[in-house]
């Protein structure tokens, strides 16, 4: 349980200090005071925001517990999106650079369009207010603002420089409180064009780190493509060479649903290698391709990551799975893997 009472949380390595009140998480108090600390799900369940505390105690709320081990706890590693101060605390956390002129807000929104990208996946485009302007770094995520409070999140798959709608790759989780009206399960509820929507963003620290000259290794399962598509794109606009390759992953060939976008990368950006995975795949589809865990395959092909950057994207045993054993056989600096896990839970109405 969070206290009631109000404690101050002092950062180690810049000295700023601010306040946590009763209720608020320390990365939730750090946003709202304008100090971006590195995040990403800010359920408990993709390890972006952990710190180490130096000195004070917290406790946690609900959050995977594969994602903070009890050794870790006791070790003084805190998950800061659902850690809550017993007392004032200095934290040692990864600060965001580079974010002062990013403003969260609430934006309306018009539905430009819906297009079946395979049989569980819809493109959504979102319009915004002619006079809105609303600025974000490529990868970073929105939050719907639903009904009863309830809020889903999804990433822009659109570049900060791509004029016209947001992008939007959502994926249909049966029961899931929005996806479900997205995909028409009950055709009377069913999200249509013109229809009026509400977020909030943009939000996370899923985007490139553009003061590094690392190659760069991108890893994505299902529609954690979408962000990676926004990253990729900011990249060719920006003319940024460090070599890349991105690693997509899904169960049926059909799950690559821009593989040919994929493939045009391929062949026009250079020192970009695109290798898709498919772990399930059936005697039907024909697949000649890299079979298994889409991680895996990166485990393979970069034994030694020590000089890489790893931007990884997709559903939290994608995530852990990648973070364990780049850091533990590829010698991949942790600082250095960038994570945005996709929560089945989170879309779920329970």
């Amino acid at each position: 349980m969070s206290s009631t009472t109000n404690y101050s949380v002092t950062l180690k390595g810049s000295g700023k200090t601010f306040q946590v009140e009763a209720g608020d998480s320390i990365l939730d108090s750090a946003l709202k005071q304008g100090i971006t600390l590195a995040y990403g799900c800010k359920n408990g369940a993709c390890g972006s925001c952990k710190g180490k505390v130096v000195s004070g105690s917290v406790t946690h709320g609900k959050y995977n517990p594969n994602t903070l081990t009890d050794a870790e706890i006791e070790q003084g590693t805190a998950l800061l999106c659902c850690a809550h101060p017993e007392s004032d605390c200095t934290i040692d956390a990864r600060e965001v650079d580079g974010m002062s002129d990013i403003v969260i807000k609430k934006v309306p929104c018009r539905v430009n369009q819906l297009e079946r990208a395979a049989h569980d996946v819809t493109i959504l485009k979102l319009q915004l207010p002619g006079t809105e302007k609303f600025k974000f770094k490529a990868g970073q995520y929105i939050e719907f603002l639903l009904k009863d409070n309830k809020r889903r999140a999804y990433s822009m798959a659109s570049a900060p420089h791509e004029e016209g709608p947001l992008e939007l790759h959502i994926r249909h989780l049966p029961g899931g409180l929005f996806t479900d009206v997205v995909f028409g399960v009950d055709p009377t509820k069913a999200l249509k064009e013109k229809d009026i929507l509400r977020f909030e963003g943009p939000l996370g620290s899923f985007f490139l780190r553009e003061d590094s000259d690392k190659p760069i290794i991108f890893i994505a399962s299902g529609t954690g493509f979408a962000p990676i598509k926004a990253i990729v794109n900011h990249i060719r606009n920006e003319g940024i060479e460090r070599p890349i390759t991105l690693y997509w992953g899904g169960r049926r060939p059909t799950d690559l649903y821009q593989d040919a976008l994929c493939k045009e990368w391929e062949s026009s950006i250079k020192n970009f290698k695109y290798v898709p995975v498919i772990s399930d795949a059936l005697p039907e589809d024909n697949w000649q391709g890299r079979t298994g865990f889409v991680h895996a395959a990166a485990v393979a092909d970069f034994p030694d990551m020590s000089g890489h950057q790893v931007y990884a994207c997709g559903a939290p045993i994608v995530i852990s799975s990648a973070i364990n054993d780049f850091t533990k056989k590829c010698q991949l600096p942790e600082e250095e893997f960038y994570a945005d896990s996709f929560t089945s839970e989170a879309d779920l109405n329970k």
